[in-house]
């Protein structure tokens, strides 16, 4: 017969043998908090190694457009065409035009040999170009590791080209004139030949370029809309007079089609203007759906259909509550998204005075 002390050794051994379940409750509940700590923080690690990323992507970028201007003795245009040459001969079979600053930089961004398959003089889209495979080839220093939609656009199912996720400056609304051949207050605007000495605001006080989202809802070719839209509701206005094709919108992510073209040199592909801030939500209802949208009244090279173009092509991105951006001088930084419109606008202009 068992003693009583025999007893109580026995049930302390087996109370020491496994846990209760009020105590494995609260280690499952210790668990759970420091799993929830942690995940917030490794996204915040992994966002801060992104942004770094789209940092050293534009610096690069900027060291390439400073490598052209040397070489070139001015900076890229942002859209290139021979005004001597009749336009229907320019437009005959071709509808994308001259091949965007993306383009002309490649040699300068390590890639001279995609830029000697290309012939730079004929539109990127022409069969001479499709065909070596370059527009729809992923150009890695085009695209910020944040971007939702790094894939390829299809066009009747089979690839067609990438998108890009940086902007260049082409000023605060106007962006060509074809009737006077003025270009726009930034950096860059169809048939530009600037140099530093244009930028009397000083280039380090003069975007270069900014991040923008691939796959963007945009509206074009409404004629010219007159003056700069103060509001997101005067934009909204002028883009519902776009109609047909030229409604770039819609439920899936192929419809929305701005800047997934890095080869093109229109301003809703490879520009952003400042007329609105950054991350601006400029809301568009269409079809029972809202959209965040970009506006052109026109596309630049189709000038006797739209001869003014003008532009609001909002920089975007992922990054929490800013964007990176470029200057002309090469610095690289974060602008936060509360910054003053005005001074927004004024970093968009070659003098300072937007």
């Amino acid at each position: 017969m068992q003693t009583r002390i025999q007893m109580v050794r026995r049930l302390n051994i087996a109370s020491r043998s496994g846990f209760t379940l009020v105590e494995l409750l609260v280690v499952i509940a210790i668990i759970g908090i420091l799993v929830s700590l942690l995940l917030p923080a490794l996204s915040s690690v992994r966002e801060a190694a992104r942004g770094a990323a789209c940092k050293s992507n534009l610096k690069q970028i900027g060291l390439a457009v400073k490598m052209y201007e040397a070489t070139n003795r001015c900076y890229p245009a942002s859209f290139d065409f021979d005004t001597t040459v009749p336009l229907a001969e320019i437009l005959e079979g071709e509808n994308n035009g001259s091949w965007s600053i993306h383009g002309r930089l490649l040699p300068y961004m390590d890639m001279d040999w995609a830029q000697n398959m290309v012939d730079l003089d004929k539109g990127y889209s022409e069969d001479v170009n499709m065909k070596t495979g370059i527009p729809m080839m992923r150009v890695p220093g085009y695209l910020c590791a944040s971007e939702e939609f790094d894939q390829v656009r299809t066009k009747n199912g089979e690839p067609y080209i990438y998108p890009q996720n940086y902007g260049f400056n082409f000023g605060s609304w106007l962006v060509y004139d074809s009737g006077t051949g003025t270009g726009g207050d930034g950096a860059f605007f169809p048939n530009s030949r600037l140099r530093t000495k244009n930028f009397t605001d000083g280039e380090s006080r003069t975007l270069c370029a900014a991040d923008v989202k691939a796959y963007t809802s945009y509206t074009r070719n409404t004629g010219d809309p007159g003056d700069v839209p103060t509001t997101v509701a005067e934009l909204s206005s002028m883009a519902q007079k776009a109609t047909g094709k030229n409604i770039k919108l819609g439920p899936t992510t192929n419809q929305n089609t701005g800047h997934t073209e890095w080869c093109d040199g229109r301003v809703h592909h490879s520009g952003i203007t400042t007329v609105f801030t950054p991350n601006t939500f400029v809301a568009h209802e269409s079809g029972g759906r809202t959209y965040d949208i970009d506006f052109s009244s026109g596309q630049e090279g189709k000038w006797d259909q739209y001869p003014v173009t003008k532009a609001a092509i909002t920089s975007r991105s992922y990054h929490p509550g800013n964007v990176n951006v470029l200057m002309m001088d090469g610095s690289v930084k974060a602008v936060e998204d509360d910054i003053e419109p005005a001074v927004w606008k004024q970093m968009g202009t070659r003098s300072g005075d937007g």
